[in-house]
């Protein structure tokens, strides 16, 4: 069993804190922007069904948000040699690695949160004006540009590691 100051002098231990800090800050923000999006669609969908496919095209937008994080884990996993479970990381290299995983589990946080809000905006355009949901799409889209952006640094980032 580690002892408490030998888990903090273990690149691994940071490796596996930033596969966590992107999945589940990624993970959290996908989440919270779908409910967001899922609660304002189900008054549109109760006084129309028909609308469900426009809703829920802008409900799935906020999710891509947790796809990005769970793919940064993924590779920094392949990359470390964590999935074979033969791994012994510097501290040095766990600490870049955990600073890799901080832009796509941060910006995802806060970006899924805001597109969500941004879509359920957007499902107030198909409650009135079913034939304008383009205009929605791409409002929400444009959040989406900076969570694309956080996970291409997280992946140049992780990239350039020496493991």
């Amino acid at each position: 069993m580690e002892t408490f100051t030998t888990l903090f002098t273990n690149g691994n231990f940071y490796a596996y804190v930033g596969v966590a800090i992107a999945v589940v800050l990624g993970g959290m923000g996908s989440a919270k922007g779908v409910g967001i999006v899922g609660e304002a669609s189900s008054g549109v969908l109760s006084e129309d069904p028909e609308k469900f496919g426009q809703c829920l095209v802008l409900q799935a937008l906020p999710g891509t948000q947790g796809i990005y994080g769970f793919l940064i884990g993924f590779i920094i996993m392949l990359n470390s040699g964590m999935m074979s479970g033969d791994v012994q990381l510097s501290v040095g290299t766990g600490a870049a690695i955990l600073v890799a995983a901080l832009p796509v589990g941060i910006v995802g946080l806060i970006s899924g949160i805001a597109q969500g809000r941004v879509s359920a905006a957007g499902i107030k355009i198909i409650a009135k004006k079913p034939d304008q949901v383009s205009k929605a799409m791409v409002s929400a889209a444009l959040v989406e540009t900076y969570a694309i952006l956080a996970f291409l640094i997280s992946m140049l980032l992780i990239f350039n590691i020496k493991m």
